[in-house]
């Protein structure tokens, strides 16, 4: 049986109150992107998984999520509508689930809701539905062009690009503004960084958040294979990070919000950051599935089959005992969970060592460097030296 990730002196330390909820509204989607971890994984659990979820799923997962908010006098958690394409649910079942948990969230405790979505079925009158209910909407793109997104398909082969751009025009507009969350960008190393950010500006979203890759020492990400565990190797992916960063910091940082570099700086300046990206602030987020599975963030399905799994369900357990499970510990366990070489290293404050699905090895579990740690430890450098330039001393 795989390691779960158990770190070391995990049990000791006490756990912290999730505050991001991600909820699986629909396990379904209608493209069939070619590097998506969730249908081309090592874990297909998805195909078991009710279609949507049921009315009486979302009342439980509101009961709970009130009730841990309650528990632990949380001012405000967030609500992330996920899928598959959350968009397949309609859109008035969503934002009556969003006012439910409005509803069951204590006094004083703010609901923030969002949805992810591949754009392609957004419409004038769906967004008009999520913004009267206070939905905000994250857009998923590979950049902002037709080439950047060839790998964005339907079930046809049939290409997402003429969909999605029309969901980013329609998002972009004044009347949309306020409801538009950003765009999530997976990174492909062998794009142009500089077309793909310039790209992505001209559809003026208020916000970009350029994702790594989801991939492990088992099954490296594109680039990466056969990469050994030292800072010598090539690193394209801070290759290809650190030409958007210089361009954003002389020239656009006050135009665009991007998470992967404020987060950096946050933790290279001892401030707080949102945990699971930089720094070793505890993970807080959880994920629901369409059948009321509590289950850890489902990047781990790159992992192994049941890699995310608790065991526990909605409608049975509380959101507390799920934050007792050993998996969940062992993301809150700071630098305790970490493999010895990260613990030694002189960047762990910062790098918090790396995003935990990606430091996955077949038989010896999530105790290892991030597949990743010599793209962070150029990307941490870069921005470092950015800093002292910006901040005498």
């Amino acid at each position: 049986m795989e390691s779960r990730g158990e770190g070391a002196g995990a049990g000791r330390v006490a756990p912290v109150p999730f505050r991001q909820f991600v909820v699986k509204v629909n396990s379904r989607c209608n493209l069939a992107c070619r590097y998506c971890y969730m249908y081309f994984a090592a874990d297909d659990g998805w195909r078991e998984q009710p279609v949507s979820a049921s009315p009486e799923t979302l009342r439980w997962i509101a009961r709970r999520i009130g009730e841990h908010a309650a528990a632990h006098r949380l001012p405000a958690v967030s609500l992330v509508l996920h899928g598959g394409e959350p968009l397949l649910t309609d859109p008035a079942v969503l934002g009556g689930f969003a006012e439910r948990v409005r509803a069951e969230a204590p006094a004083g405790c703010r609901v923030h809701v969002s949805l992810q979505t591949n754009g392609t079925l957004l419409t004038e009158s769906i967004l008009g539905v999520l913004a009267e209910h206070r939905v905000r909407v994250g857009l998923s793109l590979d950049g902002g062009l037709a080439h950047h997104n060839r790998r964005r398909v339907d079930h046809a082969g049939r290409a997402a690009w003429p969909g999605a751009s029309r969901a980013a025009r329609m998002l972009a507009q004044p009347r949309h503004r306020d409801a538009y969350a950003g765009v999530l960008c997976v990174i492909d190393p062998a794009s142009d960084p500089i077309e793909v950010y310039q790209s992505l500006l001209e559809l003026d979203p208020p916000a970009v958040d350029f994702l790594l890759p989801h991939g492990n020492w088992t099954h490296p990400p594109p680039g990466l294979d056969g990469a050994a565990e030292d800072t010598d190797r090539a690193t394209p992916y801070a290759d290809w990070l650190c030409a958007i960063f210089d361009r954003w910091w002389h020239d656009d940082r006050r135009r665009v919000k991007i998470r992967i570099f404020e987060e950096c700086l946050a933790a290279l300046l001892r401030l707080p950051t949102a945990g699971g990206l930089f720094g070793l602030r505890p993970f807080t987020a959880v994920v629901i599935e369409t059948n009321g599975d509590i289950e850890q963030i489902d990047s781990l399905k790159t992992a192994y089959p049941g890699a995310a799994a608790t065991g526990l369900s909605i409608a049975h357990h509380t959101l507390d005992q799920a934050l007792r499970h050993p998996g969940v510990a062992a993301r809150q366990a700071g630098a305790a969970a970490l493999a010895d070489a990260c613990r030694r290293c002189p960047l762990l404050a910062v790098c918090g060592g790396g995003h935990y699905a990606h430091r996955y090895r077949a038989g010896a579990g999530f105790r290892n460097p991030s597949v990743y740690c010599a793209d962070l430890t150029r990307l941490i450098r870069h921005l470092a030296a950015a800093l002292r330039q910006a901040v005498p001393s």
